[in-house]
């Protein structure tokens, strides 16, 4: 058995690789880095770190994926769904926590991918996950209110409607070069994709935003947006800077960064025991968003996806990026689709991808410093809109029926009011009693009629029952009860068993306990069409013919008396 490592890398150059494939991932590489840019910098920031390390992770992490994974096409880095998650634990813990978090998630990835956890993905129904992805996008947008329209003070640590009703009071105190960058970088990534050409909308839209941010100041004396170089400043050593360092990610241990309070944060059992939480949903999202991503891929290219080695890869990378200052990384869904239309033809894309991330880094620092705040959150805004998935959810609206849309909008409401970890625990319980109750439906056992009967030619003496469905804890004493309703006059019970998929204790603890009762009686039985293997498992019950129970493959094998 092969191990799940490196599965994408090896069947590309297994299936040969030319100079026509690297030309095509060299394309592709050089569009991805160019896209990852301002994204993984807007998305740091949006997690409460400087945004190098959203460079960092995209670099670090997205190379040591792709090279690792199970997907040829996949592209990592930090993504959307994880503000939610990251924010509060910068808030708590620091840098310093945040990446002791990411090393911890990386564990767990690696060890769910080496237990070939990677069809966790089908036993989360399509509620849930919508659900807790639109919650997610309400909570982003909601983040992003405060550099958008320049509100200084707003406090994106408050609790969601604490902070509406902080917005709607500081409406007045708007300030208007902020919100008229955010404006003109949101209507364009608006319009652009009505002019259907393969330049990515986030580019020229943050292109307008910054020219504005540069120009607006010689026209209007009071024109002042804050610009990234503004808000973010770096030292190393005796140098210094706005922005961002133009340094390549030094390695360096991750307990050394500084918690809230500035401090190295230090490496103790407490401090895992504290993060051990977030670190398991920061995991648990991280296959989620991963698995899905690498199904739409698949869906994109025809390819098959490996998602023990996808998780194995997710593992490492967030196990790595951390020593490097990179923060949690995940498949990115609009970065992915984006190499897929550029044309990559495998992992290498994506290492192509960090070395431009890594160009800019070195020769481009200065003038990423110039990027508008209000701009780069009208691009998480353009995110946001896109993550929550409105189309889906206006037709699952139409669709679905009440109980999915129950889960559905709990999740979502569970999301934004309190935390993904208690909404997705919470759709599950929902989702999987929902599934109980629709299982038990399928679940029957009725009398013949007496059309059947007749056509059987059944003497008066014999009840025969069809049971149909799964027999387990859900259904087993509602459909078993039917056999206590026997008439006086019947000497022998027939139990038609051959539409019964399934048996679970429970269902074999009542059965047994409703034979005894029709052997008290001094009945016969036979159960007719039953499976060995669920007849080995009634006989390893104790159910056999010293209780009074035979069995026959049909009703022309059985002894009827």
């Amino acid at each position: 058995m092969s191990l799940p490592f490196a599965t994408a890398l090896r069947e590309t150059f297994r299936q040969g690789y030319t100079l026509q494939h690297l030309r095509a991932d060299l394309l592709a590489g050089i569009t991805l880095g160019i896209i990852a840019i301002p994204l993984a910098m807007a998305l740091a920031i949006a997690s409460g770190v400087p945004p190098q390390h959203g460079l960092y992770t995209a670099m670090i992490a997205g190379a040591v994926i792709a090279l690792s994974g199970g997907s040829r096409y996949s592209i990592s880095g930090p993504t959307a769904a994880f503000i939610v998650l990251l924010l509060p634990v910068t808030q708590q813990f620091g840098l310093g926590g945040l990446l002791m978090a990411t090393l911890m998630a990386g564990v767990i990835l690696l060890v769910m991918g080496l237990l070939k956890m990677g069809r966790l993905i089908q036993f989360i129904p399509a509620p849930v996950i919508l659900g807790f992805t639109s919650g997610i996008a309400i909570v982003i947008a909601s983040l992003q209110l405060k550099d958008f329209f320049g509100l200084a003070a707003m406090e994106n640590s408050d609790h969601f409607f604490i902070k509406l009703l902080t917005f709607v009071q500081q409406l007045p105190h708007i300030h208007w070069a902020d919100a008229s960058i955010g404006l003109v970088t949101l209507g364009c990534l608006i319009l652009w994709p009505r002019l259907k050409t393969p330049l990515p909308g986030h580019l020229p839209a943050l292109a307008l935003g910054t020219g504005l941010a540069l120009l607006g100041p010689q026209l209007f004396a009071d024109f002042a947006p804050q610009l990234l170089g503004d808000q973010f400043s770096w030292q190393q050593g005796e140098l210094s800077g706005q922005g961002i360092p133009p340094f390549a990610p030094q390695l360096s241990w991750p307990w050394d960064y500084p918690n809230a309070q500035g401090e190295p944060i230090g490496f103790s059992w407490d401090l895992i025991q504290a993060l051990l939480p977030a670190a398991l949903t920061i995991a648990l999202l991280g296959a989620i968003e991963s698995l899905l991503c690498v199904l739409v891929a698949d869906s994109l290219t025809g390819s098959r996806h490996n998602p023990n080695a996808e998780l194995v890869g997710q593992g490492l990378g967030n196990l790595v990026a951390p020593f490097f200052g990179g923060i949690t990384a995940t498949a990115a869904l609009a970065r992915t689709a984006a190499n897929v239309r550029a044309g990559g033809h495998s992992p290498l894309a994506a290492v192509i991808h960090a070395l431009v991330i890594l160009g800019c880094i070195l020769l481009m620092a200065d003038w990423l410093a110039q990027l508008p705040m209000a701009a780069l959150a009208g691009l998480l805004l353009m995110v946001a809109w896109n993550m929550s998935e409105a189309h889906h959810v206006k037709r699952m609206l139409r669709t679905a029926p009440r109980p999915d849309l129950l889960v559905l909008f709990t999740s979502l409401s569970l999301t934004v009011v309190f935390d993904m970890v208690i909404a997705v625990s919470v759709g599950l319980i929902l989702a999987s009693l929902l599934f109980i109750a629709r299982m038990a439906q399928l679940t029957s056992c009725q009398p013949l009629s007496a059309a059947e009967r007749d056509q059987l030619q059944l003497p008066a003496h014999i009840a025969y029952f069809r049971l149909q469905g799964p027999l387990f804890f859900g259904s087993a004493e509602k459909a078993l009860g039917r056999l206590r309703q026997v008439d006086p006059e019947i000497r022998h019970v027939v139990m038609e068993m051959q539409g019964v998929m399934a048996l679970d204790i429970t269902a074999i603890h009542a059965l047994k306990a409703n034979l005894q009762s029709l052997q008290d009686q001094q009945l016969d039985v036979t159960l007719v069409g039953l499976s060995d293997a669920l007849i080995a498992k009634l006989h390893k019950a104790g159910i056999d013919a010293q209780q009074g129970v035979s069995f026959a493959r049909s009703l022309a094998e059985a002894r009827l008396e």
